[in-house]
Order: C-alpha cells, then structure tokens, then sequence
C-alpha cells in the first residue's frame, strides 16, 4: 500500500549565523537532518514542530514563518512506499535553553551548530533538506 508521510521541521539560525541540525540512529542507520518529525493525526503543522521540539529535547520554540514545502516527488529513506512530504518553518527559541540541549548528552539524537558560512547540502543526508540548504544559502 502506498501512503504518504508528512513531516515537519524547524530551522533556526542563531545569533553567530550557525544553523542547527540533529545527528540521529534510526533502524541501524546514522544521518543528520534538520530537527524535527512526523506528523500525527489531527494537529496541525505548527503544533507538529511544537510537540517535537517539546518531546525530544524539552524545549519551547516560537513557529516564525513557513520556509518550504516540497515540491518534488521523494521516496522514503526508510520505506519504498512512503511518499515524503516535508514542511520547513523558520523558528524562534531561546538560545541559552538550547545550548543546555546541546551540551547534554542525548544518544538517541544529538544537536549541533553547522555555520551558514561552511554549510553544504554535503552536510545534511536526505534530498529535502539538501534543497533546504540550497535556499538558505541562496
């Protein structure tokens, strides 16, 4: 059976022009991605970053404003009957909160700053966020 599975993530530039990415281990397999997650039945995409950022890393962010929605057809990674549908929204949290986050130890997912200034797509593994790093470096 074919479906389709939304995501949603949260990009946030800090105040040093890094922005912040999730290394993370899903089914044997390492990858880095902008943080974020699945969209569940009945919430909306906003309250989807909202509870992630809650759940995951126990942080309050402040949805500013929708970055990109894909607009190419992409496979899972994961399964070959997924159709990914990701939705990027540019976020506000606070910065001394979120260095907590980062200097814990998290060995699930692990947070990190990668400067505007070096960033790749190279840097991220999956396409979606690939084009992504092409907007944010255009």
């Amino acid at each position: 059976m074919k479906r389709f599975n939304v995501r949603v993530y949260g990009v946030f530039i800090n105040s040093r022009q890094e922005v912040l990415v999730s290394d993370e281990v899903y089914k044997n397999t390492s990858f880095t991605k902008f943080p974020g997650g699945g969209l569940e039945w009945g919430e909306s995409t906003k309250d989807c970053l909202i509870r992630e950022f809650q759940e995951e890393f126990g942080l309050k962010i402040r949805v500013c404003e929708h970055l990109f929605t894909t607009d190419f057809f992409q496979v899972s990674a994961f399964s070959e009957h997924d159709q990914v549908l990701s939705i990027y929204y540019l976020i506000d949290v606070n910065e001394l909160e979120l260095e907590k986050v980062i200097n814990s130890n998290n060995s699930v997912e692990q947070l990190r700053w990668l400067g505007l200034d070096v960033l790749s797509v190279g840097d991220l593994t999956f396409p979606i966020d690939q084009k992504v790093v092409e907007i944010l470096k255009s």
